[in-house]
């Protein structure tokens, strides 16, 4: 007897050991469960923590908090001005109804990201290729509405959409990058515009004031002589102008003017002596060999009258303007 009552008393333990384990539960922190009693909702949703349900009468379902992170697969569309795009996004939602989420949808994760996808190529097909690319904000405020608002229902909130890549054929990609190019090329040919209106204005008050100052010209060819002489490898072309020959030419003129003597003192002048009486020439002639020609006969020269000599003057030696003139 004794043995029948321990054996007894241990497979009660047994049973009821194993009854609590099969009824205990453990709900975590960002979870919380759903109790369905032979398939009815029970009103209360347990909390965090340990929690026990009937075996065989009760089940317990789970539900993730969690803000869930899903990517949109690529959809392929038209968009309004008739241009192929592919176009795939990214949602966060969250469970904000684990009771909803359980009884309202067979699986609120599917359904979330079937709503995205359709909710993705309406949005294609109403907006423009200029506001897929830049006016993006807007389109994922239209996305996030329609999605949200099927959403609700199931217990679920839509915290935000991303559109995030905007795939384009290579002929829409080389067409809008001859657009960018030549949008800046025309930026670079005003700006170049610009730039030589400014520059011309420069320049001409500059050739303002160096009208005024030829010699500023000179020197503003000779620091340009410079500045292109700095590079070795490069072959100098000097221009003469002809204003520095004129300006050459007008500071020589006085140099000219001081350096040559007057007429009258070409030709060196003889102290003034007393005229000589006039000699035969005959016995001079007599010994001139015979191979000589005679000269012609002058007339004899009439001495001038006898001048007074002036006070000043002196012999003149030769004029060393004579070299000058030689080259």
């Amino acid at each position: 007897m004794v043995q029948e009552l321990v054996i007894a008393i241990v497979a009660a333990a047994s049973a009821g050991a194993l009854y609590t384990v099969a009824a205990a539960k453990v709900v975590k922190q960002y979870e919380r469960g759903v109790v369905l009693r032979l398939g009815r909702l029970r009103n209360d949703v347990r909390g965090p923590g340990f929690t026990m349900v009937l075996p065989g009468v009760e089940r317990l379902r789970k539900v993730n908090m969690q803000i869930v992170t899903m990517p949109v697969p690529a959809q392929d569309g038209i968009t309004r001005d008739n241009v192929t795009v592919r176009v795939d996004a990214v949602i966060y939602f969250k469970v904000v109804d684990a009771a909803s989420a359980v009884i309202q949808v067979e699986d609120y994760r599917f359904a979330v990201s079937q709503m995205a996808q359709t909710s993705l190529r309406s949005i294609i097909g109403k907006s423009d290729l200029d506001d897929l690319l830049s006016n993006r904000e807007k389109l994922n405020q239209g996305l996030e509405l329609m999605i949200d608002s099927p959403a609700v229902g199931w217990g679920v909130q839509i915290d935000r959409v991303e559109i995030k890549d905007v795939s384009l054929p290579e002929t829409m990609k080389r067409s809008m990058a001859r657009q960018a190019e030549a949008d800046r090329e025309r930026r670079a040919r005003v700006i170049n515009a610009d730039a030589e209106l400014q520059a011309s204005k420069k320049l001409a008050e500059a050739a303002k004031e160096m009208s005024a100052q030829p010699a500023a010209l000179q020197l503003r060819l000779l620091q340009t002589v410079v500045a292109v002489a700095a590079e070795k490898n490069s072959t100098l072309v000097l221009p003469f102008p002809v204003e520095l020959l004129r300006f050459l030419e007008r500071a020589q003129q006085p140099v000219q003017q001081q350096m040559t003597p007057p007429p009258q003192a070409v030709q060196p002048q003889q102290p003034t002596q007393p005229p000589r009486p006039a000699q035969p020439q005959r016995p001079a002639q007599a010994q001139r060999p015979a191979s000589a020609q005679p000269r012609p006969q002058r007339p004899p020269a009439v001495a001038p009258p006898p001048m007074p000599a002036p006070p000043t003057a002196v012999p003149a030696r030769p004029s060393p303007s004579k070299p000058l003139a030689k080259h």
